[in-house]
């Protein structure tokens, strides 16, 4: 079987996640499990309820409970929402070791080192974890320096003027 490869797609600008979900529609087409896992999303975009209508080939999981984005919660609400975070994480290592699917997309999980809810080394952990021959993509705002050795395909996505 062909080997997998690691993308990411970061940047201020606009259409990290359009191109994500655009690998993930090519995939399951040509007949590939697709799980997306959001992260700082919110619960009110109304893509993931049209790709929702994609399921069983495209599966999107979100592990945070609030309606609100994350940077507008309070400091309670937002350690509640670390815990789910963290359980998203769990998930996907859970998926990568497994080959439970043949493209997983971790949407903006770039932003959870930012935050400091993960270290960029539990990201790098997550990108070995993987079987060979399942196909990864992050995407966030920064790419950390550490993650690019074992990144196959970056993209930076730049705001328009």
């Amino acid at each position: 079987m062909a080997a997998g490869s690691v993308q990411v797609y970061y940047g201020a600008g606009r259409g990290k996640s359009p191109a994500a979900f655009g690998r993930a529609i090519r995939a399951a087409s040509e007949g590939k499990t697709v799980f997306i896992i959001q992260f700082f999303k919110g619960k009110t975009d109304d893509t993931v309820k049209y790709l929702k209508r994609l399921e069983p080939e495209i599966k999107i999981f979100r592990f945070e409970k609030s309606e609100e984005y994350f940077n507008e919660l309070s400091k309670e609400e937002q350690l509640e929402e670390a815990r789910n975070i963290k359980n998203g994480i769990n998930f996907a290592k859970k998926v990568l070791t497994t080959g439970e699917c043949d493209l997983l997309i971790l949407d903006e999980v770039l932003g959870l080192v930012d935050y400091g809810l993960i270290e960029s080394e539990e990201l790098e952990h997550l990108i070995h974890a993987r079987v060979e021959e399942t196909d990864l993509i992050l995407t966030g705002w920064v790419l950390n320096d550490e993650l690019r050795p074992y990144i196959d395909e970056i993209y930076h996505l730049m705001p328009e003027d």
